[in-house]
């Protein structure tokens, strides 16, 4: 499927603007959220009685106000940087909707490329400390429940922490694919279900 970038009127510019940068916003606070939730199932299950201290509803509120503060700001600089390179190569997009590596293709700015390299980076160096914590975490919590002496117990514990985990591996392993992958492997049906994985199957898992 082909979705026009933009043509000669302003809506269809601001329109295709709006998507890529509500996409980068809703994926970035949802990766910070999984993040929280990672928190969450660890101070849940290794530290269950300072649970009500370290996750009150002032600190929940905090946590998810930075995530979506941090989401909105670096999506702001990601769109605005993507929607200031030149084009040279057609505004036809082979995807259903506005995607920044799809507009970098049409790109012949070098510099502009550049910055863009710059900003991925600085996110997914964001992201990989965000993986560390979670791995660190999910370390922690599995000691934990193996230590859980009833087997109904472990079960329980195993149970709350799976389908996160599940939601977080999709996430991880498809944005990453579809956002550091070399441009030479690329291709339109391999985009669109990358883009699909990544954009619709979590949220509705979740």
């Amino acid at each position: 499927m082909h979705n026009s970038l933009w043509d000669t009127t302003t809506i269809s510019y601001t329109g295709c603007a709006a998507q890529a940068f509500l996409l980068v916003f809703f994926i970035g606070t949802e990766f910070s959220l999984l993040t929280i939730m990672c928190y969450d199932r660890y101070v849940a299950i290794c530290k269950p009685l300072h649970y009500g201290t370290l996750l009150g509803s002032r600190a929940c509120a905090h946590m998810a106000a930075a995530a979506w503060a941090t989401a909105f700001l670096y999506s702001l600089l990601h769109t605005a940087n993507t929607f200031s390179l030149p084009l040279c190569q057609g505004n036809v997009l082979g995807q259903f909707f506005c995607e920044i590596p799809q507009i970098l293709k049409l790109s012949c700015s070098h510099s502009g490329y550049l910055r863009e390299l710059g900003l991925i980076v600085v996110i997914a160096c964001l992201m990989f400390g965000c993986f560390v914590f979670i791995v660190f975490s999910y370390v922690q919590i599995f000691r934990a429940v193996l230590r859980i002496p009833s087997q109904q117990g472990r079960h329980k514990a195993f149970s709350t922490c799976l389908p996160h985990l599940a939601v977080l591996s999709i996430v991880i392993s498809t944005a990453a694919f579809a956002y550091l992958k070399p441009f030479s492997i690329s291709s339109p049906s391999l985009d669109l279900a990358l883009s699909v994985l990544y954009s619709v199957v979590p949220p509705t898992l979740n």
